[in-house]
């Protein structure tokens, strides 16, 4: 899973990779054949999968929600579908942010929640009609794009440009959820997200494959109040050092960091020690917006965590201020193609 991701699945392939080199072979020839062999279930409107060729924090979600924000200026009414990675519940759910918390519903969920209609459910055929009878006219996949049994009309993968695919293996050997060429040849574009160069020769081969390539970078949304100020930093996601970064971004002085795996829910220790370490020092604590929601609606000392954290909120920033508006586009003329062929 995403939050037990090893971290030499983030450097260069060592004998950990090779060893389980066997059964990565046997995952890839499964997982390569599910997505050529998928029999997909299409519905009535637009669907666009926004998914990563690994796992762990390629930037989805925040990338999901730049395409509602384009959908909603066009007029439309995107809904998120999600699996609802990290919650309780099992049936299909349209999110309540007055009455759901992360541990019902996942915590990405409740981020998209903040933008649009968002449903959670494992099955997302049953998910996506849900979204439809809702009122949604266009379905954004918050994930799913190796195994969904549902049509989409124009799938994004997200690449993390500093992070790559990582020492390149299927799982177990590696972060990489299928073959490569199976997830190219089912993809519609790439985002390439920042300025590193890990991901490059992935980008190429597949312009190569007359894949679409977009580019953007996270932003913090930084009003410079943090500018010189001492902090404790700490999150419970995929790719900590992301964040970290951003934080230094910012001008903040780094002078502590908690990681936590990715969708953790804070034990009663763990929030004593980032309160207790912050008070020692007289540092400020500073997360995510993803752990935030975690916190929401605890009481205790989880709750005075929360008031005490400043969380840097970030954005996808498209090179091309265009570029989500032609994907939303591009989706919709897929979806219309769809239908008169099957007509």
């Amino acid at each position: 899973m995403v939050s037990d991701a090893p971290p030499f699945w983030w450097t260069k392939a060592d004998w950990r990779a090779y060893a389980l080199s066997p059964f990565s072979w046997v995952y890839g020839r499964i997982s390569g054949r599910r997505m050529d062999r998928a029999r997909r279930v299409s519905i009535e409107v637009p669907v666009l999968c926004v998914g990563n060729f690994t796992v762990g924090g390629a930037g989805k979600t925040p990338t999901a929600i730049a395409l509602a924000r384009a959908a909603v200026a066009r007029g439309l009414k995107p809904g998120f579908l999600s699996r609802g990675y990290g919650g309780s519940l099992d049936v299909t759910t349209v999110v309540d942010l007055a009455h759901h918390r992360a541990r019902d519903v996942g915590d990405e969920p409740l981020l998209l929640a903040r933008e649009a209609l968002t449903v959670i459910c494992r099955k997302r055929v049953e998910g996506a009609r849900r979204l439809v009878a809702e009122g949604a006219d266009l379905i954004i996949m918050d994930d799913g794009f190796q195994s969904a049994r549902l049509t989409f009309d124009f799938a994004l993968l997200v690449i993390d440009s500093r992070r790559g695919v990582g020492n390149g293996h299927l799982i177990p050997s590696g972060p990489v959820r299928a073959p490569i060429p199976q997830q190219i040849r089912h993809a519609s574009a790439l985002l390439k997200i920042g300025d590193g160069d890990r991901a490059d020769a992935l980008v190429r081969r597949a312009a190569r494959a007359g894949r679409q390539i977009y580019a953007a970078n996270v932003e913090a949304l930084d009003d410079g109040s943090l500018r010189d100020v001492p902090v404790l930093a700490w999150c419970g996601i995929a790719d900590p050092e992301k964040f970290f970064r951003t934080v230094r971004e910012t001008g903040a002085s780094i002078m502590a960091t908690r990681s936590f795996p990715d969708h953790h829910h804070f034990s009663e220790d763990e929030i004593a020690d980032l309160l207790d370490h912050a008070a020692a020092k007289g540092l400020a604590l500073v997360t995510t917006a993803k752990d935030r929601v975690r916190l929401e609606a605890d009481h205790g000392r989880a709750a005075e965590l929360l008031a005490k954290s400043r969380v840097i909120e970030v954005e996808i920033r498209f090179d091309d201020p265009t570029s989500p508006r032609k994907i939303i586009e591009a989706t919709i003329l897929a979806a219309r193609a769809r239908r008169l062929k099957a007509s």
